[in-house]
């Protein structure tokens, strides 16, 4: 049997009225498709009442469109029983971890996020199920003081309150006494969509926000492992382990979407039977367990950069990166070296207030914080100083992006050998900044001066001059 897919713009009052008939079966699915143009009411093409877009299986909710972390769209195919399995889960693990009062209380949830991607809706979904309404940040770039005054009524209510965030928001939060302030009364503030670095957590927690860490992607419905324990009914496995304890991370449970549209390649490639039959989720992801059983994310296998015969995964280097002093945000990635194959260079975002900090500076601190802990061979031998990172999706690093940006940085002097340490300045000409567009219901743009902005981010590029240093492996 099929449904009709009907085709919503991306904002929580156009998904609000239709959420509730998807969810129960009654009405058609929905795909939130984000505004293009200045029709502050309609998708593009659609109607009042929204556009038909063909049919999906019947026991689909929520269609998705998401490029993941390959740059490739794809639309994820979300059931009416994932839906609910995922928010109650959720509701269950807030109230056991006494953030949240669960699934029988009127919880209330802030939507800072957009709604077509997966956890902006998710905080939509939550709402429904639980018969509230979410409060919703106003249209326009996300803003600290925006947050503050639309979480005010919130944290003032005796219901527990709770938001979702990425890193990147909680960056911005916590530089603004009156947004920390806002986040303290909180019962929960969810992070995920990327690595938050554990500067940022720390901070976080210190400064008295009792912050949640949240794995997952579209295919699980989102946020399904928690402060590295998955969610009841949830199955986390590695595959492939390594001496090291690292393997593939597989993600089964009632949470996993039905498949991917009219992609049954893919399917095939991503959904694969466990050893008992269970249906699990393939990930890309590179995952180990702690001493508590705890699963903490390395990166993604794709990520890795190969230098000299050695295999580097960025996150590790990059959370190594984000403890040096001067040091707000860092992204790590591999360019053509005719040497080592491929050279580690650093892109890092100075921390605001840093003064005349630069890469000679940085570049002797961020390579003692990474030698010594993971080895010669993992230390950039080059850093970037941007002021942003290039970043997809709601504060997803586009890799590729800064991939490029660093070619392009070093095109006007090659990266030095190892023995060298003369300063790199590139003269490579910078893009200018575009005005972020940070909303829910539309695809935000962080690439522009500053540090970032708001819940997610375009094809952002650093500017201004970089500078690096060769150093021996």
């Amino acid at each position: 049997m099929s449904r009709p897919l009907l085709r919503v713009p991306a904002r929580a009052e156009a998904l609000l009225p239709r959420l509730a008939a998807a969810l129960e079966g009654t009405g058609p699915a929905l795909l939130p498709v984000p505004r293009t143009g200045p029709d502050e009411g309609r998708a593009p093409g659609a109607g009042a009442d929204g556009d038909p877009d063909g049919v999906v299986p019947d026991a689909t909710a929520l269609a998705l469109t998401t490029s993941g972390s390959t740059g490739e769209p794809k639309t994820v195919l979300l059931g009416r029983d994932a839906l609910r399995a995922s928010a109650a889960a959720t509701a269950a693990r807030l109230a056991t971890a006494g953030t949240a009062a669960g699934p029988a209380a009127a919880d209330r949830w802030l939507l800072a996020l957009p709604v077509d991607h997966v956890a902006g809706v998710q905080v939509l979904v939550r709402s429904v199920l639980a018969g509230t309404a979410p409060a919703v940040l106003p249209p326009g770039p996300f803003r600290a003081d925006a947050f503050t005054a639309a979480a005010a009524p919130l944290v003032a209510a005796a219901a527990p309150a709770l938001t979702s965030l990425v890193p990147t928001q909680l960056r911005r939060l916590l530089a603004d006494p009156a947004a920390t302030e806002a986040l303290r009364g909180f019962a929960a503030v969810l992070v995920g969509g990327a690595a938050a670095s554990a500067e940022l957590v720390a901070r976080a927690r210190a400064a008295g926000v009792r912050l949640v860490l949240t794995y997952g992607m579209t295919e699980t419905c989102g946020g399904c492992v928690y402060d590295g324990v998955p969610l009841d009914g949830v199955r986390v496995q590695l595959d492939g382990v390594d001496a090291s304890g690292a393997g593939r991370v597989l993600l089964g449970g009632p949470v996993l979407a039905l498949g991917h549209r009219d992609r049954p390649d893919l399917d095939a490639a991503a959904f694969v039977p466990g050893a008992d039959g269970l249906r699990l989720l393939r990930t890309s992801d590179l995952g180990r367990r702690d001493a508590d059983g705890r699963l903490a994310v390395l990166g993604r296998l794709d990520d890795v950069v190969v230098t000299g015969g050695v295999n580097v995964a960025p996150a590790a280097v990059e959370a190594l990166l984000a403890g040096v002093p001067g040091v707000a945000e860092a992204l790590v990635v591999g360019v053509p070296d005719p040497e080592w194959g491929r050279a580690l260079v650093a892109l890092v975002v100075p921390t605001p207030g840093a003064g005349g900090t630069g890469a000679p500076d940085l570049l002797p601190a961020a390579r003692a914080a990474v030698a010594p802990r993971l080895g010669p061979a993992h230390a950039p031998r080059a850093v970037l100083v941007v002021d942003a990172l290039p970043a997809r999706g709601p504060g997803k690093p586009d890799r590729r992006a800064a991939a490029a940006l660093a070619a392009a940085l070093l095109t006007s002097s090659a990266l030095p050998a190892p023995d060298e340490r003369t300063p790199v300045a590139p003269t490579a000409p910078a893009p200018q900044p575009a005005t972020p567009a940070t909303r829910p219901g539309t695809r935000p743009a962080t690439h522009g001066a500053g540090h970032g902005t708001g819940h997610g981010t375009g094809h952002g590029t650093g500017h201004g001059t970089a500078h690096g240093t060769g150093v021996p492996r």
